[in-house]
């Protein structure tokens, strides 16, 4: 079997990027290992649209964060997909912490991160009664989205240009051809698929996946870190309406307040390094979860804290040092042709998944290829039926909807196994 293209990883970035190669005009397969999209990373996380108030101006992450930023809103609203700008409170809880707001003020300017204004504590009261801080910054283009038809939106379009997501099948390895590459899956057949242009774009297992790609290459892969991050609801009324933010750690961005688009209230996330790659919540943090949540909520009742889901998030900086940036390895960083390696596409790569998709199709040198593609969204109730052949499957994502508090491999799998109504028409 012949393709032009093939991505590795079926998450919201995976997806964005096939979709913009498939548009540009190549025929795109997608492998992804689990038996639905976004069983990982895209599935547990905040769901956050972030603006670009932290990331260093000129940087993959800040440059991509605010084009993404406007491109989903666009989409969103294109597609129907359900979203809110909700607004965000960057809180500092002590004179000490000002600065810190001084700051990401700066970094937003320099970013054109959208409108951020400066709150005292009796204008913060009369926004978040329930809050306490002596200052706060109002980022009014943050926002929210629901990431699973965010998901199937993104499935759905490339299925219309004739992309495939081929499901339940793994990625083995690559050896380059004359053409391009041989890519060997991880299934009992055995099969073998040629392509000219190959995306890593597995998340977690990008390095794994990398290495396992044979190159005439001297090629350099940086060091990924695991940082486990558990997330809490909160039992009851929700004391917030939008979403709070503390000072950013030197890990993460602090535990902090995110809102669902039903209005669900849940804490974090923590940060634990470690090399673990399952989704057990394991030991009550209620106690520690409390502690930080208390400094800018002082009524929080750690009795309402219930476990949520753990998410993994893949860092390319080592514990203790400062925040790395984004990293896309195309032929112009390795010199091999048709190759692009995306690592460390944590936060905020949910927000700038279109505009990485942007970047990866510059890296090809896809754009214009194709002409340009309309679609019409699902009506309400649709079937999803597209057969039992693997090489043409789909599933519904994994995600915040169906996700149990504290679960197995197995019950992650069979998760993902549920249908989910979606029919996808090009007009």
């Amino acid at each position: 079997m012949d393709t032009d293209t093939v991505v590795v990883g079926a998450g919201v970035v995976g997806l964005a990027i096939a979709r913009a190669l498939a548009a540009a005009g190549r025929e795109v397969v997608v492998l992804e290992r689990h038996a639905g999209i976004g069983c990982e990373t895209s599935s547990r996380n905040s769901g956050v649209i972030h603006a670009g108030l932290y990331y260093t101006p000129g940087s993959l992450k800040a440059e991509s964060c605010v084009r993404g930023k406007a491109l989903l809103y666009e989409y969103c609203r294109e597609r129907g997909i359900a979203h809110r700008r909700c607004g965000k409170l960057v809180v500092a809880t002590t004179p000490g912490e000002i600065g810190a707001l001084e700051r990401y003020a700066a970094t937003a300017a320099a970013n054109g991160a959208g409108r951020v204004d400066w709150l005292d504590p009796p204008q913060v009261a009369r926004l978040e009664p329930e809050l306490r801080c002596v200052g706060a910054l109002h980022s009014t283009t943050t926002g929210i989205v629901d990431v699973h038809e965010l998901m199937l939106a993104l499935q759905g379009d490339l299925e219309s240009a004739g992309g495939q997501v081929v499901l339940r099948t793994g990625f083995a390895r690559a050896e380059r051809t004359g053409s391009g590459f041989r890519v060997a899956l991880d299934d009992a057949e055995a099969t073998q698929l040629d392509c000219r242009e190959f995306v890593n774009s597995a998340g977690l297992d990008a390095i794994d996946v990398a290495r396992r790609i044979e190159v005439d290459a001297d090629v350099d892969f940086p060091a990924v870190h695991h940082a486990r991050g558990h997330y809490y609801a909160l039992r009851g009324r929700a004391p917030f309406a939008r979403l709070v933010y503390p000072v950013a750690e030197s890990a993460g961005l602090g535990t902090h307040v995110t809102l669902d688009l039903a209005g669900r209230v849940r804490f974090g996330p923590d940060v634990e390094w470690s090399p673990r790659r399952d989704y057990e919540f394991g030991r009550d943090r209620r106690a520690e979860f409390a502690a930080a949540i208390a400094r800018y909520y002082p009524r929080i009742d750690p009795e309402r804290l219930v476990p949520d889901f753990v998410g993994i998030r893949a860092k390319l900086q080592a514990p203790g040092l400062p925040p790395a940036d984004f990293r896309i390895d195309g032929p112009a960083a390795h010199g091999v042709a048709g190759l692009v390696h995306l690592f460390g596409i944590e936060s905020p790569g949910l927000t700038a998944a279109l505009a990485l998709a942007e970047r990866v199709v510059r890296e090809l040198g896809a754009a214009g290829r194709g002409p340009a593609l309309h679609f019409r969204a699902p009506s309400p109730g649709a079937d999803s039926s597209h057969g039992t052949d693997r090489a043409k499957s789909t599933g519904a994502p994994c995600g915040a909807a169906a996700r149990p508090s504290a679960d197995s491999t197995e019950q992650e799998a069979s998760r993902c196994r549920s249908p989910t109504p979606s029919r996808w028409d090009a007009t």
